[in-house]
């Protein structure tokens, strides 16, 4: 039976703040209990600011990155290499690896990984979207950048065979991250070695 606090603005708080990923009930209580103790003025921006980015932010039409634009600023950065494309699967992967200060080049987030036993195939992620931007932007080299767990290592195989006619090199990360670990929880130094020293996708075949 769900807990009710005698209080329906309360109930009602704290349901909405459960919704999120990660916030049980008890979390939310402890939450909704800390705004409730600020002044109304911070409550009210957050609400605010919230509404705000819900409202007017999307994703870029070039690399599906989070974007107050049409174009977002890493696609739109004229000092940026417009001909290295670093496929990671998630916004969260984006700042993780723009945080190493080691990638120069762009972005394509691909919003997912390829998971038949969660009913996510190929066509439910930006592969397509992929592989038309390495046919029309000239893509030299496409970086790929995904957490290596099975996941990430199927979809790393699929892009690869997708490419592989194309006249694009097609690397990854050097194995310096640990097998099944989420790249957003690998340290910069780790993930900014694994840049530097990424090696060509078809080379791993030689390990299998």
């Amino acid at each position: 039976m769900t807990e009710s606090f005698n209080s329906p603005l309360l109930d009602e708080a704290v349901h909405q703040l459960s919704r999120l990923p990660g916030i049980g009930r008890k979390t939310a209580l402890r939450l909704a209990l800390h705004i409730l103790r600020q002044d109304e003025e911070m409550a009210v921006s957050l609400g605010s600011a919230i509404v705000n980015m819900r409202r007017d932010m999307h994703y870029c039409s070039r690399c599906h990155n989070v974007s107050e634009t049409e174009v977002c600023a890493i696609c739109s950065n004229p000092r940026r290499d417009p001909a290295t494309v670093c496929v990671v699967e998630n916004v969260k992967d984006v700042i993780t690896v723009e945080s190493t200060g080691q990638h120069r080049g762009l972005y394509h987030v691909l919003g997912g990984l390829i998971s038949p036993l969660e009913g996510i195939s190929p066509a439910d992620i930006e592969i397509d979207s992929l592989v038309e931007r390495v046919k029309a932007e000239q893509v030299r080299e496409v970086i790929l950048a995904l957490s290596p767990t099975m996941e990430g290592d199927t979809t790393n195989f699929y892009i690869f065979r997708r490419l592989q006619e194309l006249p694009v090199k097609v690397t990854m990360l050097a194995r310096g991250l640990s097998i099944g670990a989420d790249l957003e929880y690998t340290d910069e130094l780790t993930l900014g070695r694994s840049i530097q020293q990424r090696i060509l996708f078809s080379s791993t075949f030689a390990d299998a």
